[in-house]
């Protein structure tokens, strides 16, 4: 009886084991996620690059002669320095009065201990800023002089 053969149908081969994946988690609130990121985030880095751009790059300058007529702290949550420059080229000839914002609080200092006096305002001017936070005027003064009448 060496030649036989063993009868497989009394031991069955047992099944493989059928292993389930644990479920996902956190998958379905992956695209509400993605979405929110790109609506509020996108903007943001946008409004941040196109501040900088326009504050970093001059568009001109110069200097503008006169003297301070108003000059006050405004804003509520950025605080700047406004001012208004009375400039009259000859007496008796009506005066121009040009607005400027101040963002430096030493420029600021020198100017409100200027007051009254002919001054001359070296100033930089930024188009395209996005918001009145950075300053209400696109006329940025960076330094203050006196200028003594003969």
């Amino acid at each position: 009886m060496a030649d036989e053969v063993p009868d497989t149908r009394e031991s069955p081969i047992p099944e493989p084991e059928v292993v389930t994946a644990p479920p996902r988690r956190g998958r379905r609130w992956k695209w509400p996620l993605i979405l929110v990121v790109l609506l509020l985030g996108v903007p943001a880095v946008l409004f941040a690059l196109w501040s900088w751009v326009s504050l970093t790059y001059t568009y001109s300058s110069g200097e503008r002669a006169g003297y301070v007529q108003k000059f006050s702290d405004k804003g509520w949550l950025c605080k700047t320095w406004e001012g208004e420059l009375s400039m009259v080229t000859v007496p008796g000839a009506a005066q121009e009065r040009w607005a400027f914002s101040v963002r430096n609080d030493s420029v600021s200092k020198l100017i409100r201990e200027s007051m009254g006096n002919k001054v001359a305002l070296a100033y930089e001017e930024h188009r395209g800023v996005p918001s009145s936070c950075f300053g209400e005027t696109a006329y940025f003064v960076t330094g203050v002089r006196q200028v003594h009448e003969p």
